[in-house]
């Protein structure tokens, strides 16, 4: 789902429909704060150019959490090329079609020692033992909550920040609310380098994810950011040789017309839906759009590719801290627009 299907051996950027939640109404109050009117969408809230109400006081407790990410690399970053978007279960038909071989896209990147929010932060369940340092961080969520911000108030782009930018397959999620409803999910299994790509699959998640209208201010104080670099792509010949809550799965196969389709769902979709292997493959297949009854000898049929990823998730009120706490540290009294961060 999202701005566009992938549909034929072309399609190499975009992917909807990997976050496995149904759409749902949004609801709830709005934020408020933000340049001339409700803060929303974006980043940063306040009265002004600078913002002094930042309008997080109904927002959540803010949460940052790395899951299902993995460290060592068994092929490179190789992920089928090809663009999915949509994170949704439930959601008709995502991840549209096309051919999708798996390549070694880069290798692996040096080391990058995050910028984390809370002390508490670690890694999560397929995580590694620790051999490298995570590559995904918290100022990864930090920069497309300042793209989107800056989208939406007018501002120019946040300039170049500082995390590592070494090419990776990737996705950026968002969800809003104390229950954390999915509000748009797209990203690429082709590899790019983070600092475009994580601009670029900003706003196309933000704005572009047709399963819902796209983001206003009025929604920024409550919501959540996620990024995702995905890695240790293997293609295997047991459309079961995966496991629940460790293992994102990009499948391919030919629908009732003879079409070839691939759908994704990444890493934490199956265990938070509480899917079993079986349950997890047919409905991605209704995803991808097969509507004829599902067989065994047909599951059988499929070209599953199984990936990890590591994933950082962060809540608005926590960016507005982080942002807020940068500027105090260099003396500054009122917290700056976001781009002013990385001059």
């Amino acid at each position: 789902m999202g701005r566009k299907r992938c549909v034929g051996a072309d399609c190499s950027k975009m992917a909807a429909g990997c976050c496995g939640v149904k759409k749902q109404k949004l609801s709830g109050s709005p934020g408020s704060g933000g340049p001339g009117g409700v803060g929303a969408g974006s980043g940063v809230t306040g009265t002004g150019h600078c913002g002094t109400d930042l309008g997080i006081g109904s927002s959540t407790a803010a949460t940052t959490t790395v899951a299902a990410g993995t460290v060592g690399r068994v092929n490179g970053l190789g992920g089928p090329g090809g663009n999915v978007n949509n994170c949704s279960s439930g959601s008709g038909g995502g991840g549209g079609g096309g051919s999708s071989s798996t390549a070694a896209l880069s290798p692996t990147p040096a080391g990058y020692n995050s910028s984390g929010l809370s002390p508490n932060l670690s890694p999560g369940p397929g995580s590694g033992s620790g051999v490298r340092k995570m590559v995904v961080s918290a100022e990864m969520c930090c920069f497309c909550f300042d793209v989107l911000y800056c989208h939406l108030y007018g501002y120019q782009p946040p300039r170049t920040p500082r995390f590592t930018n070494d090419p990776y397959p990737l996705f950026v999620t968002w969800k809003i609310g104390r229950d954390k409803r999915l509000r748009g999910c797209i990203g690429t299994f082709s590899a790019m380098n983070l600092h475009s790509g994580l601009r670029e699959y900003t706003l196309t998640s933000a704005l572009k994810d047709s399963r819902f209208p796209p983001m206003t201010r009025d929604e920024l104080a409550r919501l959540f950011c996620s990024v995702s670099l995905l890695t240790n792509f293997e293609d295997v010949g047991d459309y079961l040789d995966w496991e629940v809550g460790v293992h994102g799965i990009r499948i391919e196969f030919f629908n009732e017309k003879g079409s070839k389709r691939t759908a994704t769902y990444l890493p934490e979709v199956a265990k938070e839906q509480g899917w079993d292997h079986i349950q997890t493959i047919d409905s991605l297949l209704r995803k991808g759009g097969y509507k004829a009854p599902i067989t065994n000898d047909f599951r059988k049929t499929i070209k599953l590719t199984r990936y990890r990823s590591e994933k950082m998730t962060m809540a608005y009120a926590e960016y507005i801290a982080h942002r807020q706490h940068h500027h105090y540290q260099n003396g500054i009294g009122h917290p700056l627009p976001p781009y002013n961060h990385y001059s």
